[in-house]
């Protein structure tokens, strides 16, 4: 395993186990047994860092995450990242920063993982129609209580970093990132580098397009996300899976998979203190040494952004994944 600081967290892997999936909401549902052997699982492989989220699952990603704490020794443990700041009715999810939602999330959070503090505390998303800074400082007060370790934000771009920073440091930035979801490139990473915010990355595998198992027979149903994904809808989708295979092509070409070269693109990035690898059963974390031991050089950089250039015509982001920035006057 490959491992990086972040803040006071020392030696945190630069794999996450991410838990969207294990919550089961917009990904078909997830089993228990195999929730928890994922975890244990992860821990054997090296990973020390469970990121998850109030919002996977309503509540459910939490409190699987904390029956499978509670099977281990209390000094092998993980760090755990999780998040705050949305809210949600009849499945619906709106963005909720104020003082008092971050003060109720903390607590629940706390209940449902069944600790005594939260290592990295990610605020989800930025909440436009509240204060930043006092966000940040009602954070600040959290720390100063020892609910949580390191503040951090979530999606957030460079104009929202610095109105939250009038109120409290920013340890990291969750953010979309991968071979096929670049956006931050342009403002986002260059305002984070200046101001030594390290990246912490999700999607690392574009929802299944960079597995290497993607097919253009793949359907998709129920509360699946990719259902609303414009990457899997035509013409699009042809195009990532046309882009898909080159690179695929290329990672036979160095001896690896297309999922290895994925995750080997992000690891080698400069500012990445970690990426988040979303399982919810123990195989799916087998091809987690494919990206270890490994550098891409150079020439392998320019190569896979000419694949891009050549076969992905009409780019797009992962947008569609945003909450609603207004919220219900009620809630």
């Amino acid at each position: 395993m490959e491992y990086a600081d972040i803040a006071s967290l020392h030696q945190v892997s630069k794999i996450a186990l991410g838990t969207w999936a294990i919550g089961g909401w917009m990904w078909g549902g997830s089993d228990e047994r195999d929730a928890i052997a994922t975890i244990h699982r992860a821990q054997e492989l090296g990973i020390n860092i469970i990121d998850t989220a109030p919002v996977y699952g309503f509540g459910r990603a939490e409190e699987i995450v904390g029956k499978a704490l509670r099977q281990m020794p209390v000094s092998q443990r993980p760090y755990i990242a999780t998040k705050v700041g949305l809210n949600w009715r009849d499945g619906k999810v709106y963005r909720d920063s104020r003082p008092a939602r971050l003060r109720k999330e903390v607590d629940d959070s706390l209940r449902r993982l069944g600790v005594d503090h939260i290592d990295l505390y990610f605020v989800h998303w930025p909440d436009h129609q509240s204060d930043f800074a006092e966000a940040a400082q009602t954070l600040e007060s959290l720390r100063a209580q020892g609910k949580i370790r390191e503040i951090a934000v979530s999606n957030f771009q460079p104009a929202d970093m610095r109105e939250f920073l009038k109120g409290a440091g920013i340890a990291a930035n969750q953010l979309p990132y991968n071979l096929f979801e670049r956006d931050i490139e342009k403002a986002t990473l260059p305002f984070c580098q200046e101001h030594h915010i390290p990246i912490v990355a999700y999607g690392a595998l574009c929802r299944g397009l960079l597995s290497g198992k993607m097919t253009a027979e793949r359907k998709f149903t129920g509360d699946d996300l990719r259902r609303v994904d414009p990457k899997f809808q035509a013409p699009r989708f042809s195009h990532y899976l046309a882009a898909a295979e080159a690179l695929e092509a290329l990672a036979a070409r160095l001896g690896h998979s297309l999922l290895g070269l994925a995750l080997r693109w992000l690891l080698d990035q400069p500012d990445l203190a970690c990426a988040l690898w979303g399982a919810r059963r123990p195989e799916q974390l087998e091809n987690l040494p494919e990206a270890l031991g490994w550098h891409l050089d150079s020439e392998n950089f320019r190569e896979i952004d000419e694949i891009l250039q050549k076969h992905i015509p009409d780019p797009v982001g992962p947008e569609f994944m945003a909450p609603p920035e207004e919220r219900p006057e009620d809630l």
